[in-house]
């Protein structure tokens, strides 16, 4: 008979769908099959959606292998220092689900995209590129600067001659 599994806090739940989501986000990214992923990892594919979904029923060494395979790094921080950390990691860095409300010119252009808080960086670049005329750089916060030239550089698809940042 498998383990009672143990009560879980909303906010352990949160965190574990937040990092299913991050997993998903990146193996999208890599453009890896979930059969692939879950082979890569020794998993099923079940397992890797279980993961993919936040499970808290998936042992910690499972999620671990899926993160090792799709080259995530795992760290364990306080707050403080994840903040800290990122301010200094920032630059030439794209996160698995960028938060609109984290970028607030990409929030702007986004506003047809009701009821949606975050997007993946494939969607981010396209927002930016569609409404390319609309981005006032002179009020563009630096952290979004270097979100904008860090897809450019992974996915090359605004042209220089565009680029006023």
């Amino acid at each position: 008979m498998p383990a009672k599994i143990p009560y879980v806090h909303n906010t352990t739940a949160q965190k574990l769908a937040l990092l299913g989501q991050q997993i998903r986000s990146q193996r999208k990214i890599l453009r890896i099959s979930a059969t692939a992923a879950a082979e890569a990892a020794g998993l099923s594919r079940v397992t890797l959606h279980r993961i993919e979904k936040g499970a808290s029923s998936v042992a910690m060494a499972a999620y671990l292998n899926v993160m090792t395979t799709l080259g995530l790094d795992f760290d364990i921080f306080t707050p403080k220092t994840r903040e800290a950390k990122e301010c200094d990691q920032r630059k030439g860095w794209i996160p698995a689900c960028i938060r609109l409300e984290d970028y607030p010119q990409l929030e702007l252009l986004a506003w047809q995209m009701h009821g949606t808080k975050e997007l993946s960086p494939s969607e981010a670049l396209g927002v930016y590129e569609r409404n390319w005329r609309h981005l006032d750089f002179d009020n563009m916060q630096p952290r979004e600067q270097d979100l904008i030239e860090a897809l450019q550089v992974a996915f090359g698809t605004i042209s220089k001659h565009d680029k006023d940042v």
